[in-house]
């Protein structure tokens, strides 16, 4: 008799998908990226990065300086430039640090906020079976109402509260969690804030000597330092013009500034023109921008009179030294005098410039270095004169602030002699001509700023402050209560009295809390009614009912 094994062959097993290895790579690497460490560890790249943007002069900042770098470093300078040194902030790897940084924390903190707020909306957990394990516990009389009544004290204290029959759950100190993720969003908002001031806001500085043929118009060339952002054309200054009407400046006798006030005219388009008045902390606001005053000084009027009788004036600022007296030290060029009037040719060898310090309070009596005192009580203005090929038709960029001391050097630029003038005064040089100190106008240094970020800046750092002090001062804690009617209770616990019922309470701080001990005795004693705990596990109340009883 042949046996048939109906039984189902066994059938073979799939075979086993191998794991993406590009996929586990991708994985792991955002797990790497969005961790805590990780963002620590770009944060700190990111402030050792910036180091390089405050030691060596950017070009976007100051394109002069850059030029003395590379002539005082002729070597170091190239290998500088090809990495970046001289654009820190707008190169390639300080944009890879602060975008990974970005991702970083947006990796880190939607996973955290997620969990956070089921935690909120979740209940507060059971209570543990042996409450006596926890960091504190007592017992005590409890309340009539039992459970209830302890639930209505603890939520008058701003617990969160969950009753499970005669157990009472509370938890408290969310505040800390909520504050570190308040502190980190807005971190984030930090960052996305000044991404959006650098790519769409824009500034510049300027000198703004007063007069009407002054006037400063908001375009690009106008301006000494000028700072585009990436996505902002020239065509996008908002268009307007301010001329320097008056300048008040107050001083101490000490010479400690006091107040600073500029008063000027202000010309928008399609608008009638009107005067403004603003001071280092109360900046002017035009079309979106706000103008800044930083600084002051003088500027001398210097009058120019040619062998061929023609006059010039020159009014160009005397940047000051730095000095509290405001000692302005500056030059007065004059490219274009001493040509004949009937060939029309303009002899370079003839060309004449002035520098000098300008003191608004001279000393009584030389050495004229330095001025006393900020404002013109003894005004003097120390001038040297100099003739010859002043370099201007070179085509190398210079100052109109100092002399090219290269032309002194080979030459072609010789002193012609000094002299200390007084307002009104004049000087004869050695070839007929004549120079005149007619007097001084003030001037004032302007910032003019577009930051469309800063608005989000300062709302950021306002919630950064908060997170941070919530995420500082917060503590998460749990306390849990359970009551037992008195017949069942532990006769060596306590004796009560007839119609009492006992609550065994325990609480453990979820933070590092050094205060918890204290405030779990306070809270043990709001809910028994009066008195604290003893070493027993009872309250006053429950020690003289003992005490009555033995």
């Amino acid at each position: 008799m042949t046996v048939v094994d109906e039984r189902p062959a066994p059938q073979a097993e799939a075979p086993r998908r191998r794991p993406n290895r590009v996929l586990a790579l991708l994985r792991n690497s955002w797990r790497q990226l969005t961790s805590m460490r990780t963002a620590l560890v770009l944060l700190f790249l990111l402030a050792v990065a910036a180091i390089p943007g405050s030691v060596l002069p950017q070009r976007n900042i100051s394109p002069e300086k850059v030029t003395d770098y590379f002539t005082e470093h002729p070597d170091l300078a190239p290998r500088l430039d090809r990495i970046g040194g001289f654009d820190v902030f707008g190169s390639v790897w300080f944009s890879a640090i602060y975008l990974l940084l970005f991702t970083s924390l947006i990796g880190c903190i939607t996973p955290r906020l997620r969990d956070h707020v089921r935690a909120l909306r979740a209940q507060p957990p059971a209570a543990p079976k042996r409450l006596d394990r926890l960091p504190q516990h007592t017992v005590l009389t409890g309340p009539p109402g039992g459970a209830a009544a302890i639930a209505e004290v603890l939520r008058r204290r701003r617990w969160r509260v969950t009753v499970r029959g005669d157990e009472v759950s509370a938890e408290k100190g969310y505040l800390k969690e909520t504050g570190n993720l308040i502190f980190h969003s807005t971190l984030v908002l930090v960052l996305a804030g000044v991404a959006l001031g650098h790519w769409y806001g824009w500034s510049g500085n300027r000198l703004l000597v007063a007069g009407g043929e002054n006037a400063f118009c908001n375009t690009r060339q106008q301006y000494a330092e000028a700072k585009l952002g990436p996505r902002v054309d020239s065509a996008d200054l908002p268009p307007f013009c301010l001329t320097l009407d008056r300048f008040d400046a107050q001083f101490l006798e000490s010479g400690q500034p006091k107040s600073f006030n500029a008063t000027v005219t202000v010309e928008e388009a399609g608008k009638a023109n009107r005067t403004a008045d603003f001071s280092v902390n109360a900046p002017l606001r035009l079309d979106g921008s706000s103008v800044y005053l930083l600084g002051h000084g003088y500027a001398p009027v210097i009058r120019y009179t040619d062998r061929y009788g023609r006059s010039q004036v020159s009014n160009l600022p005397f940047l000051t030294t730095g000095d509290m007296g405001l000692t302005g030290e500056g030059m007065a060029a004059f490219p274009d005098a001493n040509v004949d009037p009937k060939t029309r040719k303009r002899d370079p060898d003839l060309q004449v410039a002035f520098t000098g310090l300008y003191l608004p309070t001279a000393p009584d009596s030389p050495p004229y270095v330095r001025s006393d005192y900020p404002t013109e009580r003894n005004p003097l203005l120390n001038l040297v004169a100099y003739r010859g090929n002043l370099g201007l038709d070179a085509g190398i960029p210079g100052s109109v602030y100092e002399l090219d001391q290269r032309q002194i050097r080979t030459g072609k630029v010789k002193q012609v002699g000094d002299k200390v003038l007084k307002p009104g005064e004049s000087w004869k040089l050695d070839d007929g001509t004549t120079v005149e100190f007619l007097g001084t106008r003030p001037y004032v240094t302007l910032s003019v700023r577009h930051d469309p970020g800063s608005d989000l800046l300062l709302v950021s750092c306002g919630f950064l402050l908060v997170g941070l002090m919530g995420s500082l001062f917060g503590r998460r804690r749990r306390v849990f209560f359970r009551v037992t009617p008195a017949e069942s209770a532990d006769p060596t616990a306590q004796t009560p009295t007839s119609g009492s019922s006992l609550v065994e309470a325990g609480g453990l701080p979820r933070t590092d809390y050094p205060g918890f001990a204290d405030e779990f005795t306070q809270l043990a004693a709001a809910v028994s009614g009066d008195g604290r705990p003893d070493e027993r596990g009872g309250t006053d109340r429950d020690r003289s009912d003992r005490e009555g009883t033995e």
